[in-house]
């Protein structure tokens, strides 16, 4: 799992080795693919759909690049370190595909999106590149590139949802899985690529996302997460029925379809999530009791300036309301540090709203410029990279002491945890996530308890970063 309070080990650093699951052969398939994913849960459940679509044209998935045909590298490009990594990675793969010269290599999803004649032409790195909408086409494009023509696609869609297509899960443990219900975003953060790799925003078939939770239900999985740039903006018009689904009521329909379905969802944009949402969230157990809320910042100056349609107070309104309906809900954010023109006393105003917000965990970061977004277009970044550094690590230490506080006030309560497996320190110890999506570490004792189990855990200890408890 996630180290999640390290600016460190963000999602961007996160990578994951496709496989065949166990239900299916590979045998069969003529040819083989790798395929490794970076950044968000998007790029993660979108590499499933890719995998999917991939055993349609013939290709089964291997752990082991030196064996493969195809190598797909599925790209994040939120900040620069990510597109770094990446392209390093992408190097050390042109060497197996010297020893295998019939090896194509391929780059999928955000980066593909925006630095498409780059990566063709001028760096040489790969024979495909596919944007996030143009997974469908894949079959003919690697047709292309294997008579020796740089093959791309990365055209935009209106409509695309990938509906019709059921993910090959990837690494899965059978416990929890990702289920897309929306692609793109139509919020033009200052600071954010998304709107220009993902395009406009779409809403999925609310049918086709029930089905997909349901089969994954009958399947023996215990948790979904429903995932959307803006999940909170999903809306479906059924115009079979002439209704209208919000993102409460697909909520709800989710929560619908087994009790012992947890329900998770990421991520909500503070000016969208309703008092509906909450209401559905406090109604069903099954709902967990998490919301991830990034705030960017504390100042109202900086928010402006961040594109991001809400000041300082309506967050803090926010935050107030969650807590209301919701009381034991557990809450994380977004932060960014050094955005431009901040000053020391803004700074302060973000260090205060966590303070005030008392968020379990966060993403942070200091600000890195992306080529083509507005604040690039209209600001300068002009705090120094070692202002940015000081102010971020203040960000962290602050987060490190409310994450170490948060778990202290769980000390003796017990929760009902979702075991997904040994602890990572020992065998002789169970791991899981509360409701709050909070690590909970115990030993497995004698209790003929198994992976993906619902078990009562009470805390009895805490780090940092996990609660430590014991089965009662």
């Amino acid at each position: 799992m996630l180290d999640l309070i390290s600016q460190k080990k963000h999602d961007e650093n996160r990578q994951g080795e496709a496989f065949a699951p166990e239900a299916v052969d590979v045998q069969q398939f003529s040819k083989k693919f790798y395929i490794e994913s970076y950044g968000c849960a998007m790029n993660f459940s979108d590499s499933e759909v890719v995998a999917s679509i991939l055993h349609e044209g013939g290709f089964g998935a291997t752990r082991n690049f030196e064996e493969a045909d195809l190598i797909l590298v599925n790209t994040c490009s939120i900040r620069e370190k990510a597109e770094q990594t990446v392209r390093q990675r992408l190097t050390e793969l042109r060497k197996a595909k010297q020893r295998n010269p019939g090896t194509l290599i391929g780059v999928l999803g955000c980066m593909a999106e925006r630095l498409k004649g780059k990566l063709l032409e001028e760096e040489k790195l790969v024979d495909l590149v596919v944007g996030p909408d143009a997974y469908r086409t894949l079959p003919g494009l690697i047709a292309e590139a294997e008579t020796g023509q740089k093959a791309v696609n990365v055209l935009l869609s209106r409509e695309e949802t990938y509906a019709d297509i059921a993910p090959v899960r990837l690494n899965t443990d059978g416990i929890a899985a990702f289920v897309s219900i929306m692609r793109g975003c139509n919020n033009m953060c200052s600071f954010c690529v998304v709107p220009f790799t993902r395009g406009r925003e779409r809403s999925r078939d609310a049918a086709s996302i029930v089905n997909e939770c349901r089969q994954l239900s009958d399947n023996g999985y215990k948790e979904v997460t429903l995932l959307g740039q803006n999940v909170d903006s999903y809306y479906w018009v059924d115009e079979k029925n002439d209704t209208i689904v919000t993102f409460a009521q697909l909520l709800e329909m989710v929560a619908l379809i087994n009790p012992d379905l947890r329900v998770r969802f990421s991520t909500s944009h503070p000016k969208d999530i309703t008092d509906d949402v909450l209401h559905t969230i406090a109604k069903y157990e099954n709902i967990c009791n998490y919301i991830h809320l990034p705030v960017q910042s504390g100042s109202t100056r900086v928010l402006q300036l961040m594109n991001r349609t809400y000041t300082r107070e309506w967050y803090i309104a926010k935050v107030d309301r969650i807590r209301s309906i919701i009381p034991d809900c557990g809450i994380s954010s977004d932060i960014i540090a050094g955005f431009c023109t901040e000053t020391e006393e803004e700074h302060q105003e973000t260090m205060s709203l966590m303070e005030y917000s008392q968020y379990d965990m966060s993403y942070m970061f200091f600000y890195s410029e992306r080529p083509g977004t507005l604040a690039a277009r209209r600001y300068e970044d002009d705090i120094p990279e070692e202002v940015k550094k000081r102010r971020l690590d203040e960000i962290v230490k602050l987060q490190n002491r409310l994450s170490h506080e948060s778990n202290q006030r769980d000390m003796g309560k017990t929760f009902k945890v979702l075991i997904d497996g040994d602890s990572k320190k020992s065998a002789n110890d169970w791991k899981g996530r509360t409701s709050q999506n909070k690590t909970i570490v115990f030993p497995k004792g004698s209790h003929d308890v198994n992976k993906g189990d619902y078990v009562m855990v009470k805390v009895t200890d805490c780090t940092v970063a996990t609660l430590l408890g014991e089965i009662v």
